[in-house]
Order: C-alpha cells, then structure tokens, then sequence
C-alpha cells in the first residue's frame, strides 16, 4: 500500500513516515496543499492521510480540487481543527474518515488497516508480476504457490520494484522512496536489501525476476496483470 502524507510539521511527518514504514507501507510525504495536488496528478496512491492546516491550498482545498478531477483515492484527515464543521465538510469532500491530532498511533494503524479492507478503495489489493503475487492488505507474498517470510522494509521494496515492473529504477530512486534518503554514495544498504530480497523471491526458480543492471539499478521482470 502506497501512502501520500500530507503534513507540514517537519517532526510530525518525520515520525508519521516512519512509524508507517515500519508498519510495511510504501510513503511519500509532502508538506503543502500545492505539492500534494501536484503529486496525486502525477504518482499512484492508494491512500492518502491529509493535514487540514496546510500553507498554499489548505486541506479542504486539496480536496476541492481532487473531487474535481475525478481523482478517487481514499483519504483521511488527520487535523486538529476537529470542529463539527471541519469533520462535516471534510467528509461531504470525500473523506472515507477523519481523526483528531494528537493521536493515538495505534488507532491511526487501524484506521488505515480499514481502508485497506474496502474492496473498492483506491487500487487492486493485490499486485501481479508474472507469477509472483502481492496481497496489499494481507502482506503476504507467493510465488507458484511457495509462501515467502519478508520484513517489513523487503516488502516495501518488493511493492516498489513491482509497482514499477520491467523498469528499471536507480538506486536514488530507491533511495528517496523507500527510505526517504537522499542519496549516499557511500551507503551499501540498497546493495544489500537488493541482494536478501533475490535470496528469497528467486532462489530455487528456473527463473530470475529480480535483475541487476551494473551502473543503472534494478529491476522486477514479468507480466504486469492490468
């Protein structure tokens, strides 16, 4: 699952990234109304958490904006501007829920895990590669039947290699969306996910879906299904 943070205090969105990357979510985040419009024209989401109090368009505006183009991806507000009004209008919007800052990790994860379960919301809740399937909502991964045990950053990066199928993604890319890093040329850590994540998806498999390509990046060979 692939969520777009919207947010624009630096420590909140930090510690929102973070929390939801280790829970085994693919994030971006964003820190105005602007940007997050700009991002949800141009990139996949499958849910989006929305701050209302936002610099440029507000969050009501940004979901003005995404109802006027017909863009449907779930969305839940988390504010602190928690006045019947805001919640009324935020869910006339469109809002599949709304939550009160500050609030209760936990309950945000279950939240989430809701949205998940709604058969319509956003994208497919699996992911086909060839013969390689990704449950979204289970997080569960199999290939010909063979279950495989992935931690919760594998998965991330196994969801990015497969939202991007047969393209090749750099190690910067990688980088900046699934560790919300900057690129380190000294650091080895994509190297070695990369290499633990082939152990298992590939090992034992006439063939090989995950590919190197020297001095460009990665890629996760097969079949997209539509």
């Amino acid at each position: 699952m692939k969520i777009l943070v919207v947010e624009d205090e630096e420590k909140l969105a930090d510690f929102m990234v973070k929390g939801l990357q280790q829970a085994g979510y693919l994030v971006v985040k964003c820190d105005s109304g602007t940007e997050a419009l700009n991002k949800v024209a141009s990139e996949n989401f499958d849910l989006i958490l929305l701050d209302l109090m936002l610099p440029g368009a507000n969050g009501l505006e940004v979901l003005k904006n995404m109802r006027a183009f017909n863009i449907s991806i779930p969305v839940i507000i988390v504010s602190a501007l928690s006045g019947t009004a805001h919640v009324v209008e935020g869910l006339d919007l469109g809002a599949v829920d709304y939550i009160k800052k500050p609030f209760d990790w936990e309950e945000l994860l279950a939240r989430i895990r809701t949205v998940q379960r709604i058969p319509s919301a956003g994208e497919k809740s699996k992911i086909n590669v060839g013969e390689l399937s990704i449950d979204l909502a289970a997080r569960k991964v199999t290939r010909e039947g063979k279950d495989f045990n992935l931690t919760a950053k594998e998965f991330i990066l196994l969801e990015y290699l497969a939202r991007n199928a047969n393209r090749v993604v750099s190690k910067n890319q990688i980088l900046e969306n699934v560790w919300q890093m900057d690129f380190d040329p000294e650091s080895n850590i994509v190297e070695v996910f990369m290499y633990q994540l082939r152990k298992k998806i590939d090992r034992g498999f006439a063939e090989q879906m995950v590919e190197t390509v020297i001095g460009v990046g990665y890629s996760l060979k097969g079949t997209k299904a539509k």
